[in-house]
């Protein structure tokens, strides 16, 4: 039962994952500590899973067209340089038995600063196409690659849930080439952080394996979800998402775990009701033209 409940979750997590291009860790790791799990044993469990979910939703955005392939190798090499010196600041944090409170604060810090950021842009609509051609925009994508791959090792996130917004913000993608490209990173950046955690933490590889399997069934129905959503909708729901995830940190820093886990949980039935109803009306729209 406990191995089919986290089937459950690895598949529920990964339709995010590929609608939002966001890997799935930045939910997943703060809902394993949750449930109890170290915040060390929670990140590298964390990126396993990533690994799967991206490759699931890499495949499902190449068929749209989303990914933007170039500029996404420089985000994603970008990472993984980030990922060897993240990896010695978050075991310099768990000797000195500062990981308990220092990786849920910058949960909160990032998270609130993009809540702020989307559902700001999410108000607002864009028709500009990326131009990532100038010497400027090269910088750019090196310092959000950067910045990326360090929040992912240290967070045990996949670092799309950062990339995602700043790159609709800095570099001008419309959200559903930033989703793709974002995955098509954070994967070269996960599979660098895991093998980096993986050589000296011991995980449940089962728990991963099963929530990978999950991860594997859902990415590609995510990234189908995004042809049938406009890009400001995408937006404002990425939004609502770091702030449901926001509260329930902020929940657990005050031992109201089960109050936590019932914010996201809530979070998620809206988005699969919507989803469900907008994929409906869709096939309706299909049917009569």
């Amino acid at each position: 039962m406990e191995y089919l409940l986290f089937f459950i979750l690895g598949a529920l997590i990964s339709v995010l994952s590929g609608f939002f291009g966001i890997g799935g860790g930045f939910i997943l790791t703060p809902f394993l500590m949750l449930i109890g799990y170290a915040p060390i044993e929670a990140i590298t469990t964390s990126l396993l899973f990533t690994i799967g979910s991206s490759v699931s939703g890499i495949i499902g955005h190449i068929k749209y067209k989303n990914i933007q392939w170039k500029q996404g190798l420089i985000l994603g090499v970008s990472g993984i340089a980030a990922t060897q010196v993240a990896h010695p600041f978050v075991v310099f944090l768990e000797r000195n038995h500062m990981d308990e409170w220092a990786i849920p604060f910058m949960y909160v810090i990032l998270l609130s600063y993009f809540s702020i950021q989307m559902l700001r842009q999410g108000s607002v609509h864009s028709k500009s196409e990326a131009v990532p051609s100038a010497l400027t925009s090269l910088i750019k994508m090196i310092a959000i690659g950067f910045f990326a791959g360090f929040v992912s090792t240290s967070m045990g996130v996949g670092g799309g849930f950062i990339m995602v917004p700043l790159t609709v913000a800095f570099l001008r993608f419309m959200p559903k080439k930033a989703v793709g490209t974002s995955l098509f990173a954070v994967l070269m950046i996960v599979t660098a952080g895991f093998f980096t955690y993986s050589s000296s933490v011991s995980i449940n590889y089962a728990v991963g394996l099963v929530l990978l399997a999950g991860g594997l069934l859902g990415s590609q129905f995510g990234a189908k979800l995004t042809n049938i959503f406009l890009n400001r909708e995408i937006t404002l729901l990425l939004g609502c998402l770091y702030v449901s995830t926001l509260v329930s940190v902020i929940l657990k820093a005050f031992h109201l775990n089960v109050m936590g886990l019932i914010v996201v949980s809530l979070f998620l039935f809206f988005f699969f009701i919507t989803s469900l109803m907008r994929l409906r009306k869709h096939r309706v729209e299909l049917r009569e033209n």
